[in-house]
Order: C-alpha cells, then structure tokens, then sequence
C-alpha cells in the first residue's frame, strides 16, 4: 500500500515541481480614491467592529458566575 502511495504522490508532485514559476504581481493604481471616508465614518466602523469581535466575550465574561451556578444546578 505504501508503495502505491508514493506512486501516486510522485504522479501528483511531479508536474508541480516541473511547472515554471509563476510570479505574481499586486495591482497598483495611481489614481485617487474614488470617494474619500471622513473620521466620523472611520470611527464608526472601527467602533463596530471592536464591538463585534469582543462583545461577545465581553458578554460571557460579565456573566461568568451566571454560567458557573447553570452548571452547578444541573
């Protein structure tokens, strides 16, 4: 059986490893913006979503001893 893995391992591997490398390039654009984002915007899309990532544990946290007597009871 191992030998039939190492068979297919080299079938698969083999045109990877002849295929030229491929270089990638970033797309860069020298022109503005399209629209510009105010610091009212900014501070409201960082606000929700710093609420978005930590309200949840927030919210766990806050009600920690809540969960601790839930399992207690049961």
């Amino acid at each position: 059986m191992s030998g039939f893995l190492r068979v297919i391992s080299r079938i698969r591997a083999a045109p990877v490893l002849r295929a030229p490398t491929i270089s990638q390039r970033a797309t860069i654009t020298s022109r503005p913006a399209k629209g510009t984002v105010g610091p009212t915007e900014t501070v409201v899309g960082l606000t929700l979503f710093t609420l978005a990532v930590l309200g949840p544990a927030g919210w766990v946290l806050a009600n920690l001893e809540n969960y601790k007597n839930k399992d207690a009871a049961e």
